[in-house]
């Protein structure tokens, strides 16, 4: 998966320059609309990629679980059971998948790489809105609005994700706290 994300941010960041330069050169009007299209699919990737990789350097998947942030509040259990997390929970891809290797990862390792992926994705659901910033420069407001709330939308998933296993995660780790080669099913 991270390899995937990461070459198509190379091919949008190429994309873009050409398109931007074409558009400099000729004024088009449609290529106007192909280059702003593509720079703000180009932001959406590439602010992924940085703010994973900044608060990776920050982290270091180390974050304490216990921190009020991380702990889980009254009305999540509820809340995961209407929007049936456990149903769909499997078809959310993972950037590092390997960080939550349940055959090489300590459940506390584990923990550590939910409260990191959460963090991650609240932020990224902040900077998803900085497109709409644009709107009196570029135009498009419909459009960089829907964009920017379907993908805030797509990272509340995944901070749901995190939230809804790290309880599970946590009970595990106070019966037993080095255990390695959990049930991929949690």
């Amino acid at each position: 998966m991270k390899s995937k994300i990461i070459l198509v941010t190379v091919f949008l960041l190429i994309g873009f320059v050409i398109l931007l330069s074409c558009f400099i050169a000729t004024k088009n009007i449609i290529l106007e609309v192909l280059t702003i299209t593509v720079g703000v699919t180009l932001y959406h990737f590439a602010m992924r990629l940085t703010v994973a990789i900044i608060v990776n350097l920050i982290m270091k998947n180390q974050a304490d679980h216990t921190n009020i942030w991380f702990r889980e509040k009254g009305f999540e259990k509820k809340l995961y059971k209407r929007l049936r997390v456990r149903k769909w929970k499997n078809h959310l891809p993972t950037f590092r998948p390997e960080r939550f290797d349940t055959n090489r990862r300590t459940v506390k390792e584990i923990i550590g790489a939910t409260c990191q992926a959460e963090v991650v994705h609240e932020i990224i659901m902040i900077f998803s809105l900085l497109p709409i910033a644009l709107i009196p420069y570029l135009g498009g407001g419909v459009a960089l609005i829907i964009t920017s709330a379907l993908s805030m939308l797509i990272d509340l998933l995944f901070v749901i994700l995190q939230r809804y296993n790290r309880p599970k995660l946590i009970r595990i780790m106070a019966r037993f706290p080095e255990l390695k080669g959990l049930n991929k099913s949690l």
